[in-house]
Protein backbone atom coordinates (compact mmCIF):
# COMPACT_ATOMS: atom_id res chain seq x y z
CA UNK A 1 0.00 0.00 0.00
CA UNK A 2 1.49 3.44 -0.91
CA UNK A 3 0.37 6.57 0.76
CA UNK A 4 0.60 10.21 -0.60
CA UNK A 5 1.30 13.09 1.62
CA UNK A 6 0.75 16.56 0.26
CA UNK A 7 1.21 19.67 2.75
CA UNK A 8 -1.54 22.17 1.48
CA UNK A 9 -0.86 25.11 3.96
CA UNK A 10 -0.04 26.21 7.34
CA UNK A 11 0.06 23.13 9.63
CA UNK A 12 -2.25 21.05 7.47
CA UNK A 13 -1.04 17.62 5.89
CA UNK A 14 -3.06 15.14 3.74
CA UNK A 15 -2.65 12.15 2.89
CA UNK A 16 -4.11 10.13 -0.24
CA UNK A 17 -5.07 6.92 0.70
CA UNK A 18 -6.26 5.19 -2.94
CA UNK A 19 -9.43 7.47 -3.76
CA UNK A 20 -9.43 9.10 -0.53
CA UNK A 21 -7.95 11.81 0.78
CA UNK A 22 -7.93 11.72 4.57
CA UNK A 23 -7.24 15.79 5.99
CA UNK A 24 -5.01 16.37 9.09
CA UNK A 25 -4.35 19.50 10.83
CA UNK A 26 -3.22 20.82 14.46
CA UNK A 27 -5.05 22.53 16.53
CA UNK A 28 -5.47 26.05 16.90
CA UNK A 29 -3.11 25.81 20.16
CA UNK A 30 -0.64 24.56 18.25
CA UNK A 31 -0.46 27.00 15.49
CA UNK A 32 -3.05 24.86 13.04
CA UNK A 33 -6.22 26.09 12.31
CA UNK A 34 -8.08 23.37 13.88
CA UNK A 35 -9.97 22.40 10.96
CA UNK A 36 -9.33 18.38 11.47
CA UNK A 37 -7.94 15.64 13.32
CA UNK A 38 -4.56 15.65 14.32
CA UNK A 39 -2.30 12.90 12.92
CA UNK A 40 -2.18 11.63 16.67
CA UNK A 41 -5.89 11.71 16.83
CA UNK A 42 -6.42 10.23 13.57
CA UNK A 43 -4.19 7.60 14.65
CA UNK A 44 -5.90 6.96 18.20
CA UNK A 45 -9.06 6.72 15.93
CA UNK A 46 -8.03 3.90 14.05
CA UNK A 47 -7.72 1.62 16.85
CA UNK A 48 -10.95 2.27 18.40
CA UNK A 49 -12.84 1.71 14.62
CA UNK A 50 -10.89 -1.28 13.88
CA UNK A 51 -11.76 -2.51 16.96
CA UNK A 52 -15.32 -1.47 16.02
CA UNK A 53 -14.98 -3.29 12.54
CA UNK A 54 -14.07 -6.92 14.03
CA UNK A 55 -17.17 -6.18 17.05
CA UNK A 56 -19.39 -5.80 13.48
CA UNK A 57 -18.05 -8.69 11.86
CA UNK A 58 -19.08 -10.50 15.11
CA UNK A 59 -22.59 -9.40 15.44
CA UNK A 60 -23.48 -9.91 11.99
CA UNK A 61 -21.69 -13.32 12.02
CA UNK A 62 -24.67 -13.92 14.67
CA UNK A 63 -27.58 -11.86 14.06
CA UNK A 64 -27.06 -9.80 16.80
CA UNK A 65 -27.68 -5.87 15.93
CA UNK A 66 -25.30 -3.50 16.61
CA UNK A 67 -27.45 -0.78 16.52
CA UNK A 68 -27.18 0.48 20.43
CA UNK A 69 -23.40 -0.60 20.66
CA UNK A 70 -20.92 2.18 20.89
CA UNK A 71 -17.22 1.87 21.87
CA UNK A 72 -15.84 4.86 24.41
CA UNK A 73 -11.85 5.11 23.81
CA UNK A 74 -9.53 6.98 26.41
CA UNK A 75 -6.18 7.29 26.02
CA UNK A 76 -3.68 8.16 29.12
CA UNK A 77 -0.59 9.45 28.73
CA UNK A 78 2.80 9.02 30.72
CA UNK A 79 3.50 12.55 32.92
CA UNK A 80 6.94 12.18 32.44
CA UNK A 81 7.28 11.59 28.95
CA UNK A 82 3.82 12.79 28.05
CA UNK A 83 3.59 9.60 25.48
CA UNK A 84 1.23 6.93 25.78
CA UNK A 85 0.88 4.87 28.57
CA UNK A 86 -2.52 3.16 28.15
CA UNK A 87 -5.44 2.96 25.76
CA UNK A 88 -8.87 1.54 27.50
CA UNK A 89 -11.71 0.72 25.48
CA UNK A 90 -15.33 0.14 26.98
CA UNK A 91 -17.35 -1.75 24.62
CA UNK A 92 -20.66 -0.03 25.91
CA UNK A 93 -23.92 -3.03 25.00
CA UNK A 94 -27.64 -2.54 25.28
CA UNK A 95 -29.29 -4.45 28.56
CA UNK A 96 -30.91 -6.91 25.94
CA UNK A 97 -27.68 -7.47 24.54
CA UNK A 98 -26.98 -11.26 25.30
CA UNK A 99 -24.67 -11.85 28.28
CA UNK A 100 -23.08 -14.57 26.91
CA UNK A 101 -21.62 -13.15 24.03
CA UNK A 102 -19.49 -10.00 26.17
CA UNK A 103 -16.51 -11.85 26.55
CA UNK A 104 -16.35 -12.92 22.67
CA UNK A 105 -16.96 -9.20 22.32
CA UNK A 106 -13.98 -7.83 23.98
CA UNK A 107 -11.62 -11.14 22.00
CA UNK A 108 -13.37 -9.22 18.76
CA UNK A 109 -11.97 -6.09 19.41
CA UNK A 110 -8.46 -7.53 20.33
CA UNK A 111 -8.30 -8.99 16.67
CA UNK A 112 -7.99 -5.65 15.82
CA UNK A 113 -4.89 -5.29 13.28
CA UNK A 114 -3.67 -1.55 14.60
CA UNK A 115 -3.76 -2.84 17.96
CA UNK A 116 -1.80 -6.30 16.86
CA UNK A 117 0.59 -3.89 15.06
CA UNK A 118 1.41 -2.01 17.79
CA UNK A 119 2.30 -5.56 20.22
CA UNK A 120 4.78 -6.38 17.21
CA UNK A 121 5.67 -3.25 15.59
CA UNK A 122 7.10 -3.00 12.21
CA UNK A 123 10.53 -1.91 11.00
CA UNK A 124 10.68 2.03 10.07
CA UNK A 125 12.94 2.93 7.10
CA UNK A 126 12.92 6.82 6.42
CA UNK A 127 15.49 8.01 3.58
CA UNK A 128 15.19 11.19 1.38
CA UNK A 129 14.64 11.03 -2.62
CA UNK A 130 15.37 14.03 -5.02
CA UNK A 131 13.36 14.13 -7.46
Amino acid sequence: MSIKVTFPGNKKVDAQVGAFTVHTDQAAYAGGDGTAPSPFELFLASIATCAGIFIVGFCENRGLSTENITIEQEAEFDSVSKRLAKVKMHINVPEDFPAKYHSALISSANLCLVKRTLLDPPEFEIDTVVK
